[in-house]
């Protein structure tokens, strides 16, 4: 087959620019783990499919659901016929304010004393990019600038802090053979960190496995934390979602605060709020006095300022709108416990299928121990695949699923084929 010399000469123009290229070097990178699962979700044609690796809640229809609190938010909000000004560098004053006192409480004594900075962020993930970037400029302590996850963690975190040039550790967390908390390989490995060492700690509904320390543990925790002088980093992106009670649910973060640590935190109001687009969260920290909190506030200004000049608006004002709002305050409340109720309802319906509609023989309890949007079920990566190729069930390979995925209508299905592959 002879080729045409204009063929061959766009070719060679072809490889000549790939050639001159300033990027081609760079390589392809993988795929994200999640990302990759919905993707093969929605390419299967069986209309019985269930995608379980999403990381956002669905009503029983499981379709994406919006607050009603929220949608009379936002008529609040277009009512008032608002600008559409720059905030500040650190955000919109009064949801900072009313974001804060939902995490550390309306009695908070660092907030009644000013000893508290904050910033609002682009959702939890900014949030924590924030802290990364303060911690790897100003923190001294003997631990050095390195921070400790949980094994496991949120898969984001890792990268979160190594791009803020963090160096990443970890301790001991869950324990794959009892499905369940190891709370004394978590305590040898925070004992043997080095004294004032960073922790990440979820403060509550850890992701991925779903397994939080209890109220005895979370004090035991805040005294090694007191003697090692660790500094802890709170993550709480499921206030509220977890337990359907917001107070009960930031106890961890109140009793560290309460017993005098200088604490992190990155808050995130996707989840609790349903607000997963409007990429709304809030940074703080928790400082010695005012005068402190005035030279550290200069410096998350600093940090932000090169970042992305100053956060969006839209979405602080809904939370502003919901919480400064005693009557829209109290319809969310109302509406993320009917959330939290539902996922609560799916865990216990899906262990009720497997242990009594088909007699499964193995131990399903930390289904219903576990708490809040992500259940560790214990499945090998090979029970996994099965539960994807012979019944469409989708979720990563860790065995992680998304209880927002399940409905009435097919909780019993996903009951069957997780039986059928464990039996």
């Amino acid at each position: 087959m002879a080729f045409r010399p204009s063929a061959i000469r766009s070719s060679n123009l072809i490889l000549t620019a790939r050639s001159l290229s300033q990027w081609a070097n760079v390589p392809q990178g993988p795929p994200d783990p999640i990302l990759g699962v919905t993707e093969a979700f929605r390419a299967d044609t069986n209309p019985k499919k269930m995608n379980l690796g999403v990381g956002a809640y669905r009503d029983d229809n499981n379709k994406p659901y919006v607050l009603e609190c929220v949608k009379k938010a936002e008529k609040a909000i277009a009512a008032a016929s608002q600008d559409k000004e720059y905030l500040g560098i650190t955000g919109l004053a009064a949801y900072n304010q009313l974001a804060a006192q939902l995490a550390y409480g309306d009695e908070s004594a660092p907030l009644k004393e000013g000893r508290i900075v904050t910033t609002q962020s682009l959702s939890g993930t900014g949030a924590l990019r924030i802290g990364g970037e303060f911690l790897a400029r100003w923190y001294n302590g003997k631990g050095g600038k390195k921070i400790y996850l949980p094994t496991p963690s949120w898969g984001n975190h890792a990268n979160i802090f190594r791009d803020s040039k963090l160096e990443v550790g970890s301790y001991r967390y869950y324990d794959k053979n009892t499905i369940s908390l190891d709370f004394a390989g978590l305590k040898a490995d925070l004992e043997a960190l080095p004294d004032e060492s960073v922790v990440l700690l979820h403060a509550c509904a850890h992701n991925p496995t779903g397994v939080d320390p209890t109220a005895a543990q979370w004090t035991e925790l805040s005294d090694l934390f007191a003697r090692k002088k660790h500094v802890a980093f709170f993550d709480m992106a499921y206030q509220g979602f977890a337990s359907g009670d917001p107070s009960k649910d930031a106890f961890a973060l109140r009793l560290f605060v309460e017993k005098g640590h200088n604490v992190l935190l990155a808050q995130s109001f996707a989840k609790n709020l349903g607000l997963y687009g409007e990429r709304v969260g809030l940074f703080s920290l928790v400082v010695a006095d005012k005068e402190e909190a005035k030279r550290v506030d200069s410096q998350v200004k600093i940090l932000v300022r090169p970042m992305y000049s100053n956060p969006p608006l839209s979405g602080p004002r809904i939370v502003k709108e919901v919480l400064g709002n005693a009557e829209l305050k109290k319809e969310w409340h109302r509406e993320v416990k009917f959330m939290a109720d539902r996922i609560i309802s799916m865990r216990s319906e899906l262990r009720n299928h497997l242990e009594n509609t088909y007699h499964s023989k193995k131990d399903w309890s930390h289904i219903t121990s576990q708490i809040g949007m992500f259940c560790f079920t214990g499945l090998s990566p090979e029970q996994v695949d099965r539960l994807k190729s012979e019944f469409s069930v989708y979720l990563t390979r860790d065995g992680r699923i998304s209880i927002a995925g399940i409905t009435s209508g097919n909780v019993k299905y996903l009951a069957e084929a997780i039986h059928a592959v464990t039996k």
